[in-house]
């Protein structure tokens, strides 16, 4: 292949039987688009793939992804070379971006300009700050004359946090969102997402890191190394539904398209976050399915191939049967029967295949608090 550049990492993965983390040189060639994996510690090739199974692109890769390779998942801990370094540091540069309380209703259109400007959404999750929350995240306005207003707004309700990737990211994602004065914004950035949804100074929207040792720091903050989880996902956990964007969706930049078909259609996304499944996570989930649907194999293969966006879904009222409701706005699991009977539901306006098909969601009530728990509370901790 005329090029085929080779990018180099180091990469680690938690082998859950042996309870032990093995560290890899991990090379990604970009031409062919098939990967090589070295065990450190026995300087042994440990697997070689090719594109048919393994679809990875160069922007997966950056530090601190998560990407799977054959049902493994692996998370990139540091360049492997001074070439890979050079030639991705600007391209995979990440920023923090969270949208405020008075906006969070409006994630599908601010998730869907995310994607259109060309930025890749990482880690996503909604979340409750408590006013110590707040002041540790603001404390470099301690004692201005707004810093009483700036708590009192961000922790009013849940906003929802953004590790944002790409080219240039934090120039991007602050571009994307517009002057701090949304009335500045109008005149100057009318486009701007505090030109659209921002009221003033203090109710502007949304929030971007100014500089990469801002970003690193807020990123850290939501979305420590340790990966404990600190804050509220604010899960009721009762009458509810799950729904699962799958990550070919994800991948295609149609989150924020889908999310806004669910509120249009007059359901709550009560919370809301990204996980990126280890393939005994998505068998252990399709369990029931085992053995009973054929596409089995196939539908675990797609929840483990890429980050996926769970949400507890909360219905029109309190006496609505939320898991039936929401199972009718999805439509029926082969997307061409949808598109035929059914042609305003999710899956026929998003949906490929019968795997690739947009969306998971709830079949039975009984199960909507069980599979948002395993979301939220199991795999959340």
């Amino acid at each position: 292949m005329a090029d085929d550049t080779r990018f180099a990492f180091f990469v680690e993965w938690y082998e859950e039987p042996a309870c032990r983390t093995r560290t890899f040189q991990f090379f990604y060639f970009s031409g062919s688009k098939s990967i090589e994996m070295f065990d450190i510690k026995t300087r042994k090739m440990f697997l070689k793939t090719n594109l048919a199974s393994s679809p990875i692109e160069l922007q997966d890769l950056y530090i601190g992804a998560s990407i799977n390779v054959l049902g493994r998942q692996l998370t990139i801990v540091e360049f492997g070379d001074e070439f890979t370094k050079r030639k991705l540091m600007s391209k995979l540069e990440r920023t923090l971006g969270f949208i405020k309380p008075d906006t969070v209703d409006k994630m599908g259109d601010i998730i869907s300009a995310i994607y259109d400007r060309g930025l890749l959404i990482s880690k996503l999750r909604l979340c409750k700050l408590e006013h110590n929350d707040a002041f540790n995240f603001y404390q470099e306005h301690s004692g201005k004359s707004f810093m009483n207003s700036l708590m009192n707004y961000v922790t009013s309700g849940p906003i929802i946090a953004m590790e944002l990737v790409g080219e240039n990211a934090i120039q991007r994602w602050r571009e994307l969102i517009g002057p701090t004065d949304p009335s500045k914004a109008r005149s100057e950035a009318s486009s701007s997402l505090r030109a659209r949804f921002g009221k003033d100074v203090t109710h502007n929207s949304v929030h971007g890191s100014d500089s990469p040792a801002s970003a690193a720091r807020e990123i850290e903050f939501f979305f420590p190394s340790c990966n404990k989880q600190t804050f509220s996902n604010c899960v009721r956990g009762s009458d509810c539904s799950l729904c699962l964007i799958k990550p070919h969706a994800v991948k295609a930049g149609i989150a924020g398209k889908i999310i806004n078909v669910i509120q249009d259609s007059g359901f709550l996304v009560n919370t809301i976050q990204m996980f990126h499944l280890e393939k005994a996570n998505a068998e252990e989930f399709y369990e029931v399915y085992k053995g009973v649907v054929h596409e089995y194999p196939g539908m675990v293969n797609e929840l483990s191939s890429g980050p996926v966006i769970a949400m507890e879904i909360l219905g029109k009222s309190s006496s609505e049967h939320i898991a039936e409701s929401f199972r009718e706005l999805c439509g029926p699991m082969d997307p061409e029967i949808a598109r035929q009977l059914r042609p305003r539901t999710l899956r026929a306006l998003f949906g490929i295949n019968k795997i690739q098909n947009a969306v998971h969601c709830t079949d039975l009530p009984e199960d909507g608090p069980l599979e948002t728990e395993y979301f939220f509370k199991v795999l959340s901790s």
